[in-house]
């Protein structure tokens, strides 16, 4: 005899009445329920009429004890009045989950290895879905661009508060980009992401809930900014405020009450003079004031706001004013806390993986910790998934070095292609990734497009040790002293000095490098150094090879111009040609003259981002741009290899991710609000 399945929605209609209780919609069993505008979430109403029920909504259980651990947060009102009157309605993966637990993490240092740490709680207008194509509404409820992509609208959700329970609106997100990225007291250069073609955009705020970015050019992208960048586009107004002297005449007097110098400085050591969110909050960096503050942080939007910090780690809570539920009402995030401990360690962050003190780990594994990851599966009782790069690691010579004799041999096209084809990639490939990688030139885009040309992805990659060495005494690199290295034109020493973290370059590929260049004739040191270390010295232009992860897929080069624009990338990823960008910010007054190539390149960025995408337009300056930036080898490419991917099997909804990579902000498109502990 066979069954009868009759869906809840269906039963519902045959009613004639709406179901009391709305069925429990995830995405491995939605019900009978159709699927909304955008995958695997639903806007209220949308959830209500679709699945013929009226959602009632749950609290955490917990909350009001985790709300007594932030610092200066009023008493919980009830669940339905801290939620907003549209929140987001999330299908879990596999399972409604339950409330509690404690989520542990590592990272290498404070601000080394901790943005998948921070994506488990980051939150944006917009995000990824985990299709990596499709862009959803997140914070904002939806959005609209005008006909040439110069004007693009969010609008916001009604009663949406901030964590402290504080109405969020349209004025948070003005105050973001008026007060903070534009203002030159806290951000001397603003940031890439936040201009058009190097000009800023107007916000303007028609009423509390629709925000207005209107761009002086197109810049179809832009969306793409608001869906995966670690930068957040809302600041809270009513608490940040009353400390900025733009907004408040006795801001300086009140920082001053506080123990600050000016309202400017009592911003900075909120915001830490940058919108990367793990720099370090009052709590760590003025220890001594955080019982005078108001507040030890200012308040989120996260799923997860910080309430306890060192320099051996941070603790968060889960913020009781989120915006989210599952299809039962409960509130998201299911996970109560978040304890994330500092290891910089590689040997000790590998002991703690292998015994199951870790539940989640993506960011700094790399392939050749998997053979011990896997083996110890199932005594850790975890899962290791070995899952696709975007980037991979790359190196460059300083073309602005201090010393002007080396700077010229480092601007050499023949120097850089030499280096380049003296290193064999197929070894690196099988003794540092055990045969899984690709061997790939850099080319900025990853993966590459389908309309830019593939010849470029195998640019001067051929190991030809022989045709290295013949460019390299073509260019008057020869051994003068007879000790077996090359010396510079003038006699000098040449030294390479290789200083490399692990967080951007596993130790055997750097060691391949160095002797693959002492093989023709380079003397080539190398030095292991913390992440810190190491931007420090590339900011400072005191590094003569940088080594670190490169690369962006298509949707973040439309929104995002560093790649292509001196000095190439921010502060935490693979720069080069510092003194050129220096000579762009002075108008000509500091620094190095850039070459006309870099010029060129820098306005087809611009003009790319401007095209419609997909267009012939698009596709013509896309290819130029790598033609340019691979032609002259800016940055050499080496092997694109899979990476890990660690989750504790006591943690649930974890889905395969589909790739291992920050240029989605790893697991943000994964939604870690509704990962739970099974036990």
């Amino acid at each position: 005899m066979k069954r009868l399945i009759i869906s809840a929605v269906a039963l519902a209609a045959m009613a004639g009445t709406a179901l009391a209780g709305c069925p429990a919609v995830t995405v491995a069993n939605p019900q009978g329920v159709k699927a909304g505008a955008f995958p695997e979430q639903y806007d209220l109403a949308e959830f209500q009429k679709l699945a013929g029920c009226k959602l009632q909504f749950k609290g955490n259980p917990a909350a009001e004890k985790l709300n007594a651990m932030i610092k200066g947060n009023p008493k919980l009102p009830p669940v339905a009045q801290r939620l907003p009157q549209e929140p987001l309605v999330v299908a879990p993966y596999e399972s409604i989950g339950k409330h509690g637990g404690t989520l542990h993490g590592i990272s290498n240092a404070s601000e080394a290895g901790t943005s998948d740490m921070l994506a488990l709680r980051h939150v944006n207008f917009a995000r990824y879905s985990d299709d990596l194509q499709t862009i959803v509404p997140y914070v904002a409820k939806g959005w609209k661009w005008n006909d040439d992509y110069t004007e693009l609208t969010f609008y916001l959700r009604k009663g949406h508060k901030w964590s402290d329970g504080a109405p969020f609106t349209s004025a948070d997100v003005k105050f973001w980009y008026d007060n903070f990225v534009m203002d030159k007291h806290i951000f001397a250069k603003p940031k890439a992401y936040a201009l058009v073609a190097g000009k800023r955009m107007q916000v303007e705020t028609p009423d509390p809930y629709t925000v207005v970015f209107k761009l002086p050019s197109p810049k179809p992208g832009l969306l793409s900014t608001f869906a995966s960048s670690y930068a957040q586009p809302f600041l809270p107004k009513h608490f940040l405020g009353q400390f900025h002297p733009a907004i408040n005449k006795d801001a300086d007097k009140l920082a001053q009450k506080y123990g600050f110098k000016d309202g400017y400085a009592l911003l900075k050591a909120y915001y830490g003079n940058s919108d990367w969110m793990d720099t370090g909050s009052p709590m760590l960096n003025s220890p001594d004031k955080v019982g005078k503050l108001p507040k030890a942080v200012y308040p989120t939007l996260e799923s997860h706001i910080l309430v306890k910090e060192t320099t051996e780690g941070r603790h968060l809570v889960a913020n009781p004013y989120f915006f989210a539920v599952d299809t039962q009402g409960n509130q998201l995030p299911y996970i109560n806390e978040i304890d994330e401990t500092y290891a910089n360690d590689k040997q000790v962050r590998i002991l703690k993986l292998i015994n199951g003190e870790v539940d989640y780990k993506t960011q700094s594994l790399d392939l050749t910790m998997a053979p011990i990851l896997l083996e110890n599966q199932k005594k850790g009782d975890y899962t290791v998934e070995l899952k696709p790069m975007i980037s991979y690691p790359t190196f460059s010579f300083n073309v602005t070095h201090p010393d002007p004799e080396k700077r010229k041999i480092f601007s050499d096209l023949r120097f850089r292609k030499a280096m380049s084809m003296a290193i064999n990639r197929k070894e690196i490939n099988e003794v540092a990734y055990f045969g899984q990688g690709t061997p790939r030139q850099y080319i900025g885009f990853s993966p590459r497009p389908d309309f830019i040309d593939a010849k470029w992805e195998k640019f001067a990659i051929t190991y030809d040790p022989a045709k290295a060495k013949a460019l390299l005494d073509e260019i008057g690199l020869k051994d003068k002293d007879g000790d077996g290295f090359r010396d510079l034109p003038s006699g000098k020493k040449l030294v390479l000095n290789i200083r490399f973290a692990t967080q951007g370059t596993p130790t055997k590929e750097a060691e391949l490098w160095a002797q693959y260049w002492s093989d023709v004739g380079i003397k080539t040191t190398i030095k292991e150094v913390t992440p810190d270390e190491y931007r420090s010295a590339q900011s400072a232009n005191k590094l003569e090879v940088g080594t670190w992860k490169k690369s962006q897929p298509l949707a973040i080069i439309q929104a995002n111009p560093e790649l292509f624009k001196p000095p190439f990338e921010n502060y935490f990823g693979h720069r080069n040609g510092m003194l050129w960008a220096e000579y762009i910010d002075s108008k000509g007054k500091k620094g190095v003259k850039p070459p006309a190539w870099v010029m060129e390149m820098s306005k087809t960025i611009d003009a790319f981002q401007a095209a419609k995408p997909g267009s012939e337009e698009q596709k013509k300056l896309g290819n130029k741009l790598v033609e340019m930036m691979t032609g002259h080898l800016l940055f050499t490419g080496t092997v694109l290899a899979p990476s890990p991917v660690y989750h504790r099997n006591a943690l649930k909804n974890v889905p395969s991710f589909k790739t291992a990579s920050f240029e989605y902000y790893w697991n943000y498109p994964y939604r870690a609000i509704q990962w739970y502990f099974a036990k």
